[in-house]
């Protein structure tokens, strides 16, 4: 049964037609395509169609195929090699390095750096965070005035054989201290083909529907990445394999599960992302909460970078910026 699902899903998402991954939920046996009649994660907004919205709200992601131009993927895998080759300034972003290679010498910059976060003021990688065409689709889950709060662009090595290049299951919520999550979403668009082989993701289709899991570092045995935290207990659920090409962008709920296997070939995986959040959304205090240790990790990786005095919620502040409509509480 779980293998069928999964066939299903991998079929649709590597169609071409626009809308023939939301349209194939009963097929793909992710559910039998839900009467909707109240919508929690999607607004109204004629950019969704009934069965996309109806997907989204029982499985909590939706794949938009060829949605972001390759000519644009090109500038950004460009821009991504001159900052973390020192061409140019990397300002305030942040790089980080696989744990087992970061300490190599010899080694390419490109191949040890496997994220690079917060380029949401680079004039360059911005593009992809105001994008239109992402920015008409987010707005269906976030409303009018969408706040730009987290950027990666994700470079994924061929794996150095301690498996490190892989993410453990988590979810995204753990690092945001902002609600509520419903009208919170990432865009993740894919920089290449993608697939088993190299890294894809996988996700539990329907856990947005749960609760924000405890989070914490796996025990692998040849180390994890800093701050790739992740989830227990969910190992023997199925999962389904996001397979993407180049310019697809998957959208998807911060409650939602979702890790990526580790990279077997010898070519780079690269996707570029962005989380955004409705300006109306609200900071909250994470202290006594699940999510109190991560929001130390970010402060004490703050004050060795020397930025001193700020904490959790005011480093989030320092990340963010408005991509479309109005600065509200965010």
């Amino acid at each position: 049964m779980a293998q069928a699902r999964m066939k299903v899903i991998f079929g649709h998402i590597n169609q071409r037609d626009h809308h023939a991954f939301s349209l194939s939920p009963v097929a793909a046996g992710l559910s039998v395509q839900p009467q909707v009649t109240e919508f929690q994660y999607t607004l109204d907004n004629p950019r969704l169609t009934y069965a996309q919205r109806a997907f989204y709200e029982e499985n909590g992601f939706l794949v938009i195929p060829n949605l972001v131009p390759h000519v644009l993927i090109d500038k950004w895998r460009d821009r991504f090699l001159d900052l973390v080759e020192g061409r140019v300034d990397t300002a305030g972003m942040t790089k980080m390095k696989d744990i087992a290679l970061k300490d190599k010498k010899n080694v390419a910059a490109e191949r040890v750096v496997n994220k690079l976060q917060d380029f949401v003021w680079d004039e360059v990688l911005s593009e992809h965070c105001l994008l239109p065409q992402v920015l008409d689709y987010v707005e269906c889950f976030t409303g009018p005035n969408i706040m730009a709060m987290h950027t990666m662009l994700i470079n994924k090595p061929p794996d150095p054989g301690t498996r490190t290049s892989r993410h453990p299951l988590h979810q995204d919520l753990h690092y945001f201290p902002f609600r509520p999550a419903n009208r919170i979403v990432c865009a993740w668009t894919a920089m290449e083909k993608i697939n088993n082989d190299n890294g894809c993701l996988f996700v539990l289709p329907g856990s947005h529907k749960g609760k924000l899991e405890q989070h914490e570092y796996p025990e692998w045995e040849d180390g994890v990445n800093k701050m790739y935290h992740g989830v227990r207990g969910f190992d023997d659920e199925p999962k389904a394999m996001l397979c993407m090409e180049k310019g697809d962008t998957v959208f998807f709920h911060p409650i939602l599960l979702h890790g990526s296997g580790d990279n077997r070939t010898q070519h780079f995986r690269k996707a570029i992302s962005c989380h955004y959040a409705a300006s109306e959304c609200n900071y909250i205090d994470v202290r006594g909460t699940s999510q109190e240790s991560i929001a130390k990790e970010v402060e004490e990786i703050a004050l060795r970078r020397g930025v001193t005095g700020l904490d959790f919620k005011e480093i989030w502040k320092l990340r963010s910026r408005v991509a479309r409509g109005t600065e509200v509480n965010l």
